[in-house]
């Protein structure tokens, strides 16, 4: 059912903010300030009824664990290491994200450890180093470095991994 283009939309009082919110955060995973960005929008869009306190509101949905901005990173750093990313690279997701500091630098330190794995990973899906079907020119061996590097990776892990011949990387599976 869509609604008629010549009628405008209701301004928002708090109530319908928070049915707005609401909304929002049971569809999707989510920071408290990408929830306060939207509310913004949404406020800029069709204009606010009344006084609208969207930080105390975005602080409330905190508060009843709807938005876990922990949650959040833990979910986001486990879902790009699996694809391969780089610690650095969740860093910069996490912070555009709006995860506060503290919660970005517990998640992104367990993710030292597994750094190798994650690099492994990245290579096995571009097909880098071990995992090319035959050994690479110097100059398509530094641009497969080149993109390891830009997806978040270590330039000396990259190097090693990039350096390793095809077929390597049974020999190397144990450590990673």
């Amino acid at each position: 059912m869509s609604r008629d283009p010549r009628r405008p939309l209701q301004p928002l009082d708090q109530p319908a903010l928070e049915r707005v919110a609401l909304r929002y955060v049971e569809r999707y995973a989510t920071t408290r300030a990408k929830l306060v960005a939207y509310l913004t929008r949404k406020l800029r869009e069709r204009g606010a009824d009344g006084t609208v306190d969207i930080a105390a509101l975005a602080d409330r949905m905190a508060e009843l664990r709807y938005v876990d901005d922990r949650a959040f990173a833990e979910a986001r750093a486990a879902a790009m290491t699996r694809r391969g990313l780089g610690a650095r690279r969740v860093r910069d997701a996490l912070r555009h994200a709006g995860v506060a500091m503290d919660d970005s630098d517990a998640v992104v330190d367990t993710l030292d450890e597994g750094a190798e794995a994650s690099a492994m990973a990245f290579a096995r899906r571009k097909r880098i180093g071990p995992f090319a079907a035959e050994a690479v020119e110097r100059d398509r061996r530094e641009k497969q470095i080149a993109a390891m590097v830009r997806a978040g990776h270590a330039p000396t892990l990259s190097r090693r991994i990039a350096a390793m011949t095809p077929g390597d990387a049974e020999e190397w599976a144990g450590d990673w």
